[in-house]
């Protein structure tokens, strides 16, 4: 997650030139930083870069990047008439990313995987109501509380926008869409399955639709895995904060599971992160279904050869369990 980033000197390069959002929007350069990093890195598939607030600029909510602070909403969400003026007929205009995205397939042909992605109707509306980041989500709870119709309707048209969004983004060879639902661990179990569930799992329906599989993401959501699970997405994706096997446990094996390595321990010498990486390979058991990836984003700083080294153990390590285990049979 977050392949291409602060962390890498090719991608500060290409920033000098351009902003986060300028990359997003010009396909040629969306995709180099794409294809840098994954080649770069080594990994087994490729993430688009994007940024999860595109569809709100096409809904008529325009956002900037401040420095030190992130995304900035200009006018946030707060009554009904705010959610009423916006518009859900702009998709098309996000088609950059999918041209990007038609860019790396091409380069890759079927030797490397397409992950293309969304934001959650939870979390894009969080940003849209709060203005930016939050630490107590008050804004967004009072909406939910006390104007919960105003609250679907939002998440309803959002849905309408990133349901067209993905679905161009496959037509253009993505082979996996991945929802990030980033703030959706501030939500209670009553909460979430009350708020967040039901429109989350109508948009994860109309990506399945489109014939390719669905990995749901939240961060510090470990409460909320068994009502995740309820989405049908073929994969959850696990933070840090619990045990791999513990965190599949609570969803059943029924889905496949994405993670799940603390982002800063790739900060850490060589030898605590490949044993914390081993760990967490080891309690994945051999079952089927274990995407190796962090818990969250790569962070700004982080040492690139531990990035690159990691990925080569966890090739290596892997290889070597599923033949030892082929041998047992």
């Amino acid at each position: 997650m977050r392949q291409a980033g602060r962390y890498m000197s090719e991608y500060r390069e290409v920033r000098k030139h351009y902003s986060l959002v300028e990359i997003c929007k010009k396909p040629s350069i969306a995709s180099e930083v794409t294809i840098t990093a994954a080649e770069a890195l080594g990994v087994d598939a490729a993430i688009i870069f994007a940024d999860l607030l595109l569809p709100l600029e096409v809904m008529g909510l325009p956002f900037h990047f401040s420095a030190g602070e992130g995304p900035v909403i200009e006018r946030p969400i707060r009554t009904a008439a705010d959610v009423n003026v916006l518009t859900t007929n702009g998709a098309p205009e996000l088609g950059y990313v999918s041209e990007a995205i038609a860019v790396c397939v091409k380069h890759w042909g079927d030797k490397l995987p397409m992950i293309g992605f969304c934001g959650a109707p939870f979390t894009l509306a969080s940003y849209m109501i709060e203005g930016g980041g939050s630490r107590n989500y008050i804004e967004v709870k009072k909406l939910m509380y006390n104007q919960p119709q105003v609250w679907d309707e939002l998440l309803r048209k959002l849905n309408i926008v990133l349901a067209g969004y993905v679905a161009d983004q496959v037509k253009a060879g993505a082979d996996v869409i991945q929802v990030f639902d980033s703030w959706v661990g501030c939500l209670s179990v009553e909460d979430y399955r009350k708020y967040a569930l039901p429109r989350t799992k109508e948009l994860i329906d109309s990506i399945r639709a489109t014939g390719v599989p669905v990995i749901y993401f939240g961060t510090d959501s470990s409460t909320l895995l068994p009502a995740m699970n309820e989405t049908e997405a073929e994969v959850i994706g696990l933070d840090w904060r619990v045990p791999l096997d513990e965190g599949w446990k609570l969803l059943n094996h029924r889905p496949a599971v994405q993670g799940n390595l603390d982002p800063v321990l790739l900060f850490a010498e060589w030898d605590e992160l490949k044993q914390r990486a081993k760990n967490i390979l080891d309690l994945a058991d051999n079952r089927p279904g274990h995407i190796f990836n962090l818990g969250h984003g790569i962070l700004p700083l982080t040492p690139v050869d531990n990035v690159k080294n990691l990925a080569k153990f966890v090739q290596e390590y892997s290889a070597q369990h599923r033949g030892a285990a082929a041998g047992k049979r």
